[in-house]
């Protein structure tokens, strides 16, 4: 069973790194939050009439609270990074995504109160210099504002991942996919109409993506990310999920003729060599250290 969840994460990070380079087309033409509304909608729709059709379908009331706390955090990290969008590459703006990966154990150790193995820390420290070599030019001046949007969005994505990997556990993964995305909907539908000018041009780029996104990247992506991550292991998990920026880069280099240079290429470099030492844990080290103080 595993390996089927490890093969659908690989689809579905195939499908998240394509759409990068789609979108960015699309924000031209409709506003950024307007387009995430329609896309959470479009999703919540699919997905709740999928699950109305369920025979035996528990309770959704066990789920509510977990889908409204990754929701909020799904809503804010697609926000920052479509925002950021408008201010980078697509290619740059994937590999400064993936720094959620080394990301996730840091921050689960803070949460969890345990020591980060050696193997962590040395990861998280080559992504964050990989980081700096991506997003801070020669003069500090020039640091580009979509760089650090999308650096923001990879903490919120980070949290996201470690929510979700604890609520898949504990509730059910059709119920708990539906509400993360039908509550990102309803943040999403309570703020564009005010937060940015309604400018829309119904473009055909438009409607691909929204139907694309809607249902490959959003319904179906989140509800098989959700079943996975019930599946395997985080650490798995997280590893499989750095082959996003890979397919970005290389879609938008198929499609938009986007070339990183020789400093960027190296800080890619940089954050992937981060997210493996992270996942492969070549220092070995058995366990984890707990911190002083009680666990929570």
């Amino acid at each position: 069973m595993r390996w089927r969840a490890e093969l659908l994460l690989v689809l579905v990070c195939f499908v998240w790194g394509a759409t990068f380079i789609l979108v960015k087309d699309a924000v031209a033409d409709i506003p950024i939050l307007m387009f995430l509304a329609l896309r959470f909608t479009m999703a919540a729709i699919l997905l709740g009439a999928v699950m109305a059709t369920r025979r035996n379908r528990p309770s959704w009331r066990a789920s509510l609270r977990g889908g409204i706390t990754v929701g909020t955090l799904l809503f804010l990290g697609y926000v920052l990074q479509t925002f950021g969008l408008r201010y980078t590459s697509a290619a740059k703006s994937a590999f400064i995504t993936s720094l959620y990966v080394p990301l996730v154990p840091g921050l689960s150790a803070i949460i969890y109160r345990k020591i980060p193995r050696v193997s962590e820390i040395v990861g998280v420290t080559l992504a964050i210099a990989g980081l700096a070599l991506l997003t801070v030019p020669s003069e500090v001046s020039r640091i580009s504002s979509g760089d650090l949007l999308i650096a923001c969005c990879a903490v919120a994505f980070a949290l996201h991942i470690i929510l979700l990997g604890r609520y898949a556990q504990e509730t059910d993964v059709g119920w708990l996919a539906t509400i993360q995305i039908a509550f990102a909907a309803v943040l999403g539908g309570a703020t564009f109409w005010w937060a940015e000018p309604l400018h829309v041009r119904w473009t055909s780029t438009v409607w691909i993506a929204l139907a694309i996104t809607s249902v490959f990247a959003t319904a179906l992506g989140f509800l098989a990310q959700t079943w996975a991550q019930s599946q395997t292991s985080a650490t798995r998990a997280a590893l499989i999920y750095s082959l996003e920026p890979v397919f970005a880069w290389l879609t938008s280099y198929v499609f938009a003729g986007e070339l990183l240079t020789a400093r960027a290429l190296a800080g890619a470099a940089l954050v992937l060599s981060g997210i493996l030492a992270v996942e492969l844990k070549p220092f070995r080290r058995t366990e984890h250290q707990p911190l002083s103080g009680n666990l929570p």
